[in-house]
């Protein structure tokens, strides 16, 4: 990837299509291949473990694999796409929708789609075991939070723009503390007792507040921030301004929707295990093992009235 131009430069539009072209052909291409190739490879690796579990009588349910695979899907249309070259080369507004589907839509449906036996391998290395403080929902909201706001500082920001290895990165952190934020709401493991679904409405919240603050000073900055994209902006009829404003009401508004849906799913969560936690202590179960099993839908357990195995 070229570095930034000279503003005298960008002016050129023949010259800086020409460099674009030649900037996203070969070696985007062969990025964009590795990526393809990586994601192929991990669903791979899911696959077979969800067939091994299957042969174990233990096979993740359709819908979640649907989401595991339907997140690769969201990654490679962010990666390997037009998506990809508009936001890099040409519109802010288009790199703000690909950050979106890499950090929040795709980390969902990746989370979504896994449970703590679909990630007992992973688990078992001492390493990735160790990590897994980093989906507490103390420490996942910050990292998220200063991973989202450090990224978008004008500097680094385009600094990423300018080199391929940053960039990566940049993609690669917003991917995980993305996952880590959700795992923490989602639990694919289970979290603290005391992260009950009034402290995750309460986490969502704080996560889309944080998210509209940024997209608001997109949308009301008098000025733009990132000059990276003048030459693009100018092929495309569009000012650096409206391209800017046009990028935080996307964040803004792809932020809301997200957020009616998680509360509504927390909602549906709370009716659920209200329900199973009291046929639990009505069959005799004790309540702060019956509210436990109910968090995390042992329907099998409550339609049995059976007690809970021995976890020694």
């Amino acid at each position: 990837m070229r570095a930034p131009a000279p503003r005298s430069s960008r002016r050129g539009t023949t010259e800086t299509l020409t460099g674009s072209v030649l900037a996203a052909t070969p070696g985007g291409f062969a990025t964009e291949a590795l990526q393809v190739a990586v994601l192929s490879l991990v669903a791979v690796a899911y696959a077979r473990r969800a067939g091994t579990l299957r042969r174990r009588g233990r096979a993740p349910s359709p819908f979640r694999q649907a989401w595991f695979f339907g997140g690769l899907l969201i990654l490679v249309l962010a990666l390997a796409s037009p998506i990809h070259t508009l936001g890099e080369e040409r519109l802010f507004y288009a790199h703000m929708v690909q950050h979106l589907l890499i950090g929040d839509l795709a980390a969902l449906a990746i989370v979504l789609g896994l449970n703590g036996p679909l990630l007992r391998p992973v688990l078992a290395l001492p390493l990735l075991r160790r990590l897994r403080v980093l989906a507490h929902p103390l420490v996942a909201l910050p990292l998220w939070t200063v991973n989202l706001f450090v990224w978008h500082l004008p500097d680094l920001y385009q600094a990423a723009l300018a080199d391929g290895a940053v960039h990566a990165l940049q993609h690669g952190l917003f991917l995980t503390t993305g996952a880590l934020m959700w795992a923490a709401v989602v639990e694919p493991l289970p979290g603290p007792v005391w992260f009950g679904t009034g402290p995750k409405a309460l986490y969502v919240l704080v996560v889309r507040t944080a998210g509209a603050v940024l997209a608001s000073v997109f949308i009301w900055a008098g000025s733009p921030f990132y000059p990276w994209y003048a030459a693009g902006e100018a092929r495309s009829g569009i000012s650096p301004l409206t391209d800017q404003t046009i990028g935080g009401l996307i964040m803004f508004v792809e932020g809301s929707v997200v957020t009616l849906v998680a509360f509504g799913w927390l909602f549906l969560s709370w009716l659920r295990e209200a329900e199973l936690r009291q046929r639990l202590v009505d069959s005799g179960h004790d309540p702060r093992t019956a509210a436990r099993a109910a968090r995390y839908g042992r329907s099998a357990l409550a339609r049995s009235g059976a007690d809970p195995p021995d976890r020694t």
